[in-house]
């Protein structure tokens, strides 16, 4: 079993931290979390987060069944999805730099008392319906890292996917539901974009460059 596991490896390496960046990142899911859990209690924030991930795992498996059948069908496709990959994620390395030279205010998003399939299905349908969250997922998809592989390395690949996000999207919740940090978030915020520009563009560099 490792034998075969182990030629995915470092694809896996290279797409989990793309989303173990992306996912941290700042954007609308940070908004909406620091609402719900200053305003609901940090319980409320997590099942929001497990409704993100699995949105996440939603879109992950929208692009590898997808883009598994363009690939089957056309040899030059995973060349296009890694240009499409590589343009974005310089895009958003030009915004991160953009935002660490400017930082903007990040207000909480308030939100009413909801029970808890109503969190899930909150945080499920902002990620689904997120242009960015589909676009990393292209990305992701063009890293190449469930080409040809037996269904248990995809479902440990989007397993994984699904853990990365949702502890991702927790630590915000669990951070953020604090004033202290929410302060200390602020003060260093352009530290911390100018570290995602610089991380955004050498994996637009590795993504251009990895061969399958």
């Amino acid at each position: 079993m490792m034998e075969t596991l182990l030629p995915f490896l470092p694809a896996f390496a290279i797409a989990s931290g793309i989303l173990l960046v992306g996912a941290s990142s700042p954007g609308p899911a940070v908004a909406m979390l620091m609402g719900i859990s200053v305003g609901q209690g940090r319980s409320a924030g997590l099942i929001a987060c497990a409704g993100i991930a699995t949105g996440s795992a939603t879109i992950n498996l929208l692009t590898i069944t997808g883009v598994g059948l363009i690939l089957s069908q056309a040899a030059w496709a995973m060349m296009a999805l890694r240009v499409f990959g590589s343009a974005y994620l310089l895009y958003l390395a030009y915004g991160a730099f953009r935002k660490a030279l400017h930082p903007p205010k990040i207000a909480a998003i308030e939100v009413k008392r909801q029970t808890a399939p109503a969190l899930f299905a909150k945080g499920y349908l902002l990620q689904i319906t997120n242009p960015k969250a589909i676009a990393f997922w292209l990305a992701i998809a063009g890293v190449g890292a469930t080409a040809n592989a037996p269904l248990w390395v995809i479902g440990l690949f989007m397993a994984s996917m699904w853990v990365i996000s949702f502890a991702c999207h927790a630590a915000w919740a669990l951070a953020l539901s604090a004033t202290p940090a929410r302060r200390a978030y602020h003060h260093t915020r352009r530290y911390i974009e100018g570290a995602l520009g610089a991380f955004f563009t050498f994996a637009a560099f590795k993504l251009a460059t990895t061969r399958s």
